[in-house]
């Protein structure tokens, strides 16, 4: 067995997508997650799929002694993989200080405990909105592309954590980081068993969509169809859910194999090909045969209009790539929400 490594949000929809994948490469989970965006059922259908049951603990990052108690039952946990936040860049307008708390507070927590539990490091759950609306000559974006003003909460959280996380290690603490930029993951594990169920009404595109097509929502609503692209509708850099979780275990074995470059890297996690709400609308109906009932609304404070990776440096440095077509992706989500139409899941 290798090294014991702590998942928070590891029943999330990234998060257990991850916990299979560091499981399948031999490592020992031990998740916490505090329910509050996802099931403890969860955990049963990791298992399903890695044949391993992980440690779970209901537990909120915002606890610090909980925290603290947790890494003493669970002593040896060499490096985090750190999800736990809220994450609708449409709810943190409305709610910034519920972004705030949970998104700051439960970073503060893991890295004040990290150093008295012998934890080395941490794998943080980052996000291209730190780019903001990249000027054009920085499409597509590289690691080194501007920090720009975050155009919601839930961006501006992932810049902040991103900065208590150097200043952390620029003070002496015993910890390396690795940052991990995400663009937008989408899809379903192959087995329909994992996949995005978001508690109540979703917030992301591709739940909301696979509801709609199925029958649970009336229809999807494309937010904003007069920007400067060229369909009108924004553009984004969708990557496969397992493709992105399979980076998390690379970064792991690159921390506690002391193969860092410097002790916090950055890198873009994304496929480096952008495309648009509507072409990704068309390339469902495409490769499912399912007719989308959609309507084209308003924009939506704090979208970006169009934002894609160049994910060079993750492909060289790393040796991680995003393999997992657009098709197949689309289908495995059609196909996790037809699975919990058989599970009696609305």
């Amino acid at each position: 067995m290798k090294e014991r490594i702590l998942v928070t949000g590891g029943t999330g929809y990234i998060g257990s997508h991850t916990v299979v994948e560091l499981q399948n490469a031999g490592y020992e989970v031990v998740i916490i997650d505090n329910l509050s965006n996802s099931n403890a059922d969860v955990v049963d259908n990791i298992e399903k799929v890695s044949g391993i049951r992980p440690a779970f603990e209901k537990l909120d990052c915002l606890d610090y002694a909980g925290l603290d108690a947790m890494f003493e039952k669970y002593k040896g946990i060499k490096a985090i993989i750190h999800f736990a936040a809220s994450k609708a860049v449409g709810e943190s307008v409305q709610k910034p200080l519920m972004y705030y708390r949970n998104n700051l507070g439960s970073l503060i927590n893991l890295l004040e405990l990290m150093p008295k539990h012998g934890v080395e490091g941490i794998v943080f759950s980052s996000s291209c909105t730190v780019y903001g609306q990249p000027d054009p000559e920085n499409l597509p974006v590289t690691e080194k592309a501007p920090i720009k003003k975050a155009e919601s909460p839930y961006g501006n959280t992932k810049q902040i954590n991103e900065e208590i996380i150097q200043d952390t290690v620029a003070s002496g603490a015993p910890i390396n980081a690795i940052l991990l930029r995400y663009f937008n993951p989408i899809g379903a594990h192959p087995t329909a068993l994992l996949g995005e169920l978001p508690n109540g009404v979703p917030q992301n595109l591709i739940p909301y969509l696979t509801q709609t097509a199925i029958g649970i929502r009336e229809k999807l609503t494309v937010f904003g169809d007069d920007y400067s692209t060229p369909d009108g509708s924004c553009i984004r850099d969708f990557i496969n859910v397992v493709d992105l979780a399979k980076a998390h275990v690379v970064a792991i074995d690159r921390i506690l194999n002391k193969k860092q470059k410097a002790k916090v890297e950055v890198f873009n996690v994304g496929t480096g090909r952008g495309l648009s709400v509507l072409e990704l609308i068309h390339a469902f109906e495409a490769s499912t045969g399912v007719k989308l009932n959609y309507q084209i609304g308003p924009r939506r404070a704090g979208d970006i209009e169009q934002v894609w990776a160049d994910p060079t440096l993750a492909n060289t440095e790393l040796g991680w790539k995003a393999e997992t077509s657009i098709e197949d992706t689309l289908r495995s989500a059609w196909n996790w929400q037809l699975k919990l139409r058989e599970r009696g899941i609305q």
